[in-house]
């Protein structure tokens, strides 16, 4: 099916910069989760892992044939605002990351404030120990919404499968970067917070203190949460705490209890700040 040999190249990049952030998370973390518990990291890492790769089969078999066949479909019909408007090709893939990206945005936003969507997202924010590993914590039932609400954005937009794919590429290189228990240079962090996403941006978002947790929703381009007035900072990043208060508990945090984490009526917490 057209669009797979994008979906391999894209797993086997995912895959050679996540052994990259996780050499770099053992030489050099941020926070010293596990420090002389390298079992727990791996149990953690691989429960994450698992339903990353659940999802990541979900997105190869159905998602990338369902928007190749809206893609199509906008493309010979000439439907959608870029094929409206005939950009040159480096214009439609520029325009392409900036709409998809306001898109995701809006999603992000979209699941912290829409109840029935929080009960999936939070199974993202409930790690209590963020890792690059956590780029990839996403409860099954959001990834199905996901693809089916991007397929109105796809013929909307008038995007190329291949523009996606590439889009996608990029985006979840970032959203790995972000996600990792790392640092970088302070100059570097501020000059690269301009454009994308950083560590310390994301570290605030993945705080337990809800104030936090609803900011910082940009996945690559950082600028829409200035637009939209959502950016914030913390001053000490290693005062954060990760994770929800009302999801901590053990039961919450096995693979069972991640799946099972959307069905539960558990009230949510203000945290700490």
């Amino acid at each position: 099916m057209n669009g797979w040999p994008n979906e391999i190249f894209r797993a086997v990049g995912s895959a050679a910069l996540l052994l990259v952030l996780l050499t770099w998370e053992s030489l050099a973390p941020f926070f010293a989760y596990f420090a002389g518990a390298a079992g727990a990291r791996v149990r953690h890492g691989l429960r994450n892992l698992a339903l990353g790769a659940v999802n990541a089969a979900l997105n190869g078999v159905i998602c990338v044939g369902l928007w190749w066949s809206v893609a199509r479909w906008a493309e010979s019909h000439g439907f959608g605002v870029l094929h409206w408007a005939r950009l040159p090709a480096w214009g439609h893939l520029a325009v392409v990351f900036l709409l998809v990206d306001l898109w995701m945005y809006v999603w992000h936003r979209l699941n912290h404030r829409v109840p029935f969507l929080w009960r999936f997202h939070r199974v993202h924010h409930s790690d209590p120990k963020m890792d690059v590993t956590t780029a990839s914590r996403f409860h099954l039932g959001e990834i199905v919404l996901s693809c089916v609400l991007r397929v109105p954005v796809i013929a909307l937009v008038g995007v190329r499968l291949g523009e996606l794919a590439l889009y996608e590429t990029a985006m979840f290189a970032v959203v790995q970067l972000h996600h990792a228990n790392i640092s970088l240079p302070s100059r570097l962090e501020r000059w690269l917070r301009v454009v994308i996403v950083t560590p310390f941006m994301h570290k605030v978002h993945h705080s337990n203190w809800q104030p936090e947790t609803d900011s910082n929703y940009s996945s690559l381009f950082s600028f829409w949460d200035r637009l939209f007035r959502t950016f914030r900072l913390r001053e000490n990043p290693h005062e954060l705490h990760f994770g929800l208060d009302e999801l901590n508990a053990p039961e919450y945090q096995s693979l069972g209890g991640l799946l099972t984490t959307p069905a539960r009526d558990i009230r949510r917490t203000t945290g700490r700040g």
